[in-house]
């Protein structure tokens, strides 16, 4: 049975005005492999698609032509079969004229999924495309969705053309993961009611890509699906990390070797560094993978707190990525039962403490909202130093710098238990606050801010060094 679609509110809205508005509409819609592409604009768009082709992986301009010829004769069902087209503008006059034979009051959808996978380094496909709309389409009653996962490329060759497509988007969808709240819905769509605790561990893993959720089976703990799906000989994931990449990139060894550097490191890397520590060359190549990467969502470029033209780094940010190379890799031999080994040694207290903070950082607007800035512009960083008068350095985890003279600096910690602040830590958190003031200089009110998975027992040593307490509750927030 079909699942509803759960979420993604503004991106059908987005739809459905292209379907409503009174000029020919040209939609773009990208994101990551898995995350929903193909399934949104179906569902949009039931029964209303005049026309529906996929592009081959690898294929060449002949195997996309002889399928563009099978899916025309299937949708339009002529009492004699299409010939296959000798390029991409006679395939193109082909569906002309099917489509002019749909054409009514309701506009005609048309969808091209895996729109890179048809234009070939040798195909005429986008100048093809770019005639198809202008000359006609453009001035009809249609809606044209053209899809892809290669994000970076729908950006590049599509959104930022400068050829025959330049400004002819007349929408896009940057269709991104779920986040907590809409995980959990749509685990409960499925019939799988896991505690919060318990869906934090599941998204550590594998973030919130529904095909791969979809595998997330009812009355079984976190640790028992994250083992089967990931460790077991049959798991969706288990090498899904090898098959991922080069399914949205050319060239994708050198995105891997990326990745894999970043895995290797909590704090991030700076440009110099992601390319010593992955061995390649500098230059325009180098940029070009960095930024498909951080187009796609996979890593995130950001500016630590005060340094805003300098020292740009970047940090790992796809859960399974890393989940995949701090533990899949090397353990996926090891048959079932892996996981519920390995969840509870020192390795895995390192990677989810990391893999929180990253979490956290998706969802600043949850945070915002459960602190009461939803309507306050802030600038969310990390902050680390490493040499001081007090002799030695700090690291913030997140750090919200807001407009009304105000600062949060947290401090996030993952356990599995609620949350008790001893004298140590309490010395540690007023040092660490101490430090900041005395390093960055800064003029506004300081919050020392304790972010932890389950909520924090008020103490003595609490009431003073914590001025604000917040628990995972709030990521699943609606925002």
């Amino acid at each position: 049975m079909q699942q509803p679609l759960v979420g993604r509110q503004p991106e059908l809205a987005i739809l459905e005005k292209a379907l409503r508005s009174n000029e020919a509409e040209l939609v773009a819609v990208f994101g990551r492999r898995r995350v929903g592409k193909t399934f949104l604009v179906r569902e949009a768009y039931a029964h209303k698609i005049a026309f529906e082709m996929t592009g081959l992986q690898n294929g060449s301009t002949r195997e996309q032509l002889q399928h563009f010829t099978a899916r025309l004769n299937y949708h339009a069902r002529p009492m004699l079969p299409f010939s296959a087209p000798r390029n991409w503008q006679e395939a193109f006059e082909m569906l002309i004229i099917y489509l002019e034979s749909q054409l009514k009051e309701e506009k005609a959808v048309v969808f091209l999924d895996e729109f890179p996978w048809m234009a070939g380094r040798k195909s005429d496909f986008l100048r093809a495309f770019g005639l198809f709309w202008n000359s006609w389409a453009s001035q009809n009653n249609v809606v044209i969705v053209i899809c892809g996962s290669a994000a970076s490329w729908m950006i590049k060759n599509v959104v930022r053309d400068k050829g025959g497509l330049h400004n002819r988007i007349t929408r896009r969808i940057q269709l991104m993961p779920f986040n907590l709240h809409e995980t959990e819905q749509f685990l409960k769509s499925r019939g799988v009611r896991l505690d919060h605790y318990q869906i934090i561990q599941i998204y550590m893993a594998m973030g919130g890509i529904p095909h791969y959720l979809k595998e997330v089976e009812a009355g079984k703990t976190a640790i028992q699906n994250i083992d089967q799906i990931c460790f077991s000989p049959q798991g969706l994931l288990r090498d899904e990390f090898m098959q991922l990449y080069p399914a949205l990139f050319d060239r994708a060894e050198n995105h891997m070797r990326i990745v894999r550097a970043l895995a290797n490191t909590w704090q991030g890397l700076s440009r110099t560094e992601v390319l010593e520590e992955s061995g390649l060359a500098d230059g325009g190549s180098a940029s070009d993978t960095l930024e498909e990467l951080v187009n796609s969502g996979f890593i995130d470029s950001y500016y630590a707190f005060g340094k805003k033209k300098k020292e740009l780094r970047y940090r790992l940010t796809d859960e399974f990525s890393l989940f995949y190379l701090q533990f899949i890799e090397q353990k996926r031999g090891e048959g079932a039962g892996t996981w519920e080994r390995l969840a509870q040694t020192q390795p895995w207290k390192s990677w989810s403490g990391y893999a929180f903070e990253s979490i956290c950082l998706k969802h600043v607007p949850a945070i915002k909202k459960a602190l009461g800035l939803s309507g306050i512009y802030t600038e969310a960083s990390v902050y680390y130093q490493k040499n001081t008068e007090f002799g030695r350095g700090i690291q913030v985890d997140l750090l919200l710098d807001r407009n009304d003279q105000a600062i949060n600096l947290f401090e996030i910690k993952f356990y599995q238990s609620p949350f008790v602040v001893d004298k140590n830590l309490a010395d540690e958190f007023r040092l660490k606050t101490a430090i900041f003031k005395s390093t960055t200089k800064t003029n506004k009110q300081v919050f020392f801010t304790l972010f932890t998975t389950f909520p924090v027992i008020p103490n003595e040593h609490s009431l003073g060094a914590v001025d604000v307490a917040l628990n995972a509750e709030c990521l699943f927030e609606n925002f």
